[in-house]
């Protein structure tokens, strides 16, 4: 069975599609009538999901600095929080990463994309018991478009010029056509609050499947079933708790002796070990999920492009990936996107491991001396070895890197997006122009790399609005060679989410969103006993 036939009969035995939807779409798909009947027939008799319980999350990502505001959420931890209490206006399908609803039922585009008129569902209540409205949802993305909310989604709302309600529609004007607004606002910071969080940011209130029963930031936060919940098909168990666990041996060993029913982060190079427990399954999902080692390029010595070259070039890539990964991944070529994407560029020369290059542009550069790198356990599963294999590799080149080991906690507010290289960890993003906007606009306030360019700034507003889609298709390969030949980012693998359930876990759902079935692990899964 392929993941794709995989996922449709999931979405069956969860009671998610329809007979006629999944004939259709695995006809599509290749499979014969007389087959697709059978394997509707099978997951239409499994298990239905449970109620009751309470689910035990065992998470690597918490910090004492996490912040209850959506808009200024940076770790995983909080990322799977969000999730738990609140909802956007758009999700994605898991598989295809397709634009579906949620809070917005429907959405419309003018001819040439700039103008969106979004349904906003009806009926739907915040905790507090307050009916949602379109002006909840005009005053929350308006928030997220003022610079001093410090929103991670920043980047991706300042392309829209007016938000505005006609009726009880939310009209969305933008400064140029999008064909991808609606994948746009699945962004997890744009958790749709009362009165927008103006009144305040931090009080967790949403229209999400569970509500917060305590936080303590960098510890635990707790969650009950919101009985009141607009959607059937999540929120099965009755409690969530979640425990920070930034010690990746903690996790497996939680997990192992039963103290919780999920981790995050598991370390390649221990699955093996893991699967020989009896009650323990391996959750592994290819996803646009990548390992970075970024450089500032404003900033001494990294401001040097024959520099960032030479360093580029001393990366072994393949040796990372086997011994880092485990080959659970692929291979990067320094731009942050892969084929999971829409219009992925195809043909761009894979960048490899050669001293004799990196020597060449190191001595061009000028520079002596060692380079410092930054690095920690948080920043990706095995973040510190790789630091280490690429310390041996760019050794080859006669380049010196000093690898500081820095501490966990405050690590994201410390050192990443503040320090001038170090390693770090991207999940994706729904969209080839969402990645870019949040991360290489020279506006974008994630902007780790300091990649300044006006000219990329022009082909990637020009992209966003341009309906042809070989014209596209070729601006962002423009787009993916700048950023490798010209920018601060090493990319050496893209990585499969690797994580790992006590098999009384059920209905996980693969999802190349992102980590932990794009953050809805808690909101997707039931206990059986």
């Amino acid at each position: 069975m392929t993941d794709y036939t995989k996922y449709l009969t999931d979405q069956v035995s969860l009671g998610k599609m329809s007979r006629r939807e999944f004939m259709g779409r695995a006809a599509a798909f290749g499979v014969t009538l007389a087959v697709a009947g059978t394997m509707f027939d099978t997951a239409a008799k499994a298990q239905e999901p449970k109620r009751g319980g309470n689910l035990k999350l065992g998470l690597e990502g918490a910090a004492a600095t996490d912040s209850k505001d959506p808009a200024k959420a940076l770790s995983q931890f909080m990322f799977v929080v969000n999730r738990n209490w609140g909802d956007m206006l758009v999700e994605s399908e898991p598989l295809t990463g397709k634009a579906v609803p949620a809070l917005a039922e429907s959405w419309e585009p003018s001819a040439d994309a700039s103008n969106w008129t979004f349904n906003i569902r009806k009926g739907v209540k915040f905790h507090d018991g307050k009916e949602l409205t379109v002006d909840d949802v005009i005053k929350t993305l308006q928030r997220h478009t003022d610079e001093k909310s410090e929103s991670g989604a920043l980047g991706v709302m300042k392309s829209i010029k007016e938000i505005k309600a006609d009726g009880d529609k939310l009209v969305l004007v933008l400064s140029e056509g999008n064909a991808d607004l609606p994948l746009l606002l699945t962004d997890y910071h744009l958790v749709i609050q009362p009165n927008g969080g103006l009144d305040d940011p931090n009080a967790m209130i949403g229209t999400g499947p569970f509500k917060v029963t305590s936080f303590e930031a960098g510890v635990r936060a707790t969650f009950e079933r919101n009985k009141d919940d607009w959607r059937q098909d999540r929120g099965y168990v009755d409690t969530v708790e979640m425990i920070a666990m930034n010690d990746a041996t903690a996790r497996i060993a939680a997990l192992s002796s039963g103290q919780v029913h999920y981790i995050n982060r598991v370390d390649p190079k221990t699955v093996d070990l893991l699967k020989r427990a009896p009650t323990v399954e391996i959750l592994s999902t290819s996803g646009r999920g990548h390992y970075v080692f970024i450089m500032h390029c404003n900033t001494a010595p990294f401001d040097n492009n024959d520099l960032r070259l030479a360093l580029k070039y001393a990366m072994d890539r393949e040796t990372m990936l086997e011994k880092v990964l485990g080959g659970y991944g692929k291979v990067g070529n320094d731009f942050p996107i892969n084929e999971t994407y829409a219009l992925f560029p195809e043909g761009i020369e894979q960048r490899a491991y050669d001293p004799d290059k990196a020597a060449f542009h190191y001595k061009k550069s000028g520079h002596s001396g060692s380079v410092l790198l930054r690095t920690s356990d948080v920043a990706f599963p095995g973040a510190v070895d790789a630091a280490v294999l690429y310390q041996e590799s760019a050794k080859k080149a006669g380049i010196e890197i000093e690898v500081k080991r820095e501490p966990g906690d405050g690590y994201w507010s410390n050192v990443w997006n503040v320090q001038p290289f170090s390693t770090s960890y991207w999940g994706g993003r729904p969209t080839q122009d969402q990645m870019y906007s949040t991360a290489y606009l020279s506006t974008a306030d994630w902007n780790d790399t300091r990649f300044l360019r006006p000219d990329f700034d022009k082909i990637l507003l020009e992209a966003r609005s341009e309906l042809d889609e070989g014209k596209r298709k070729e601006m962002y390969r423009t787009m993916a060679t700048m950023v490798r030949d010209e920018g601060g980012l090493i990319l050496p693998m893209f990585n499969d989410f690797v994580n790992a359930c006590s098999k009384q876990v059920k209905g996980y759902v693969h999802d190349i969103g992102n980590d932990m079935s794009n953050g809805f692990v808690a909101t997707r899964v039931w206990l059986d006993a």
